[in-house]
């Protein structure tokens, strides 16, 4: 089934209420190696942009997109918000005319939402960063027929492989840089939103 303009909807209500509920969660894992702000950064960050969409009711898939990218920049200008306004902003830029969000649509968004996220946060895949899960989310869907739900669900598992995979990585980037081998054998804290992400869309598109 293709989802609607109303149905993605669903998608940022049910975001704002995952961060809300990890955010504490995210606050210790990120503490590990970094600054403890990302679990209130995403939970700020995924209110503003549900918020921002709820104020739009007319607002299409692609420019609920650029809502929530707007949203999120403004209300967390952090280096994972101003990431995740990326990726959205690229989504509604790859995806602006679109009138469903079928499997078709959700490989493009992820797509343009990895290579966004890798345009600006100057990353490349194994230097332990949210790219890490973003990418092999994308290469799960790309080229699928399938219906959403069962493609985003080949998604999500291929979500959960990489980012186990993050634990032999050395981080190269952000605060956890200046932790090298101390970063080693801990899942990369971008990358566990990445899951989150994509597993709120598999969720959500299971029950549409």
């Amino acid at each position: 089934m293709a989802l609607t303009a109303d149905h993605t909807r669903a998608f940022y209500t049910a975001w704002a209420d995952r961060f809300a509920a990890e955010r504490e969660a995210l606050i210790a894992l990120d503490g590990q190696v970094g600054d403890s702000d990302l679990g209130i950064t995403m939970s700020k960050g995924f209110a503003a942009a549900r918020d921002a969409v709820a104020a739009a009711p007319e607002a299409g898939i692609a420019e609920q997109m650029k809502l929530a990218g707007g949203a999120l920049a403004r209300a967390a200008p952090s280096t994972m918000g101003t990431l995740m306004a990326t990726g959205f902003l690229r989504g509604f830029k790859a995806l602006d005319g679109a009138d469903t969000f079928g499997t078709g649509q959700a490989a493009t968004f992820w797509r343009a939402f990895a290579e966004g996220v890798a345009q600006r946060g100057k990353a490349r895949p194994g230097d332990k960063t949210v790219l890490d899960v973003l990418d092999p989310i994308a290469t799960a869907l790309d080229g699928r027929d399938d219906p959403l739900a069962d493609a985003l669900e080949a998604a999500t598992v291929a979500a959960g492989h990489a980012l186990e995979a993050t634990r032999n990585m050395v981080a190269q980037h952000g605060k956890a840089a200046a932790f090298q081998e101390k970063s080693r054998g801990l899942p990369d804290a971008g990358g566990t939103v990445a899951v989150m992400l994509v597993e709120v869309m598999r969720d959500v598109a299971r029950q549409l």
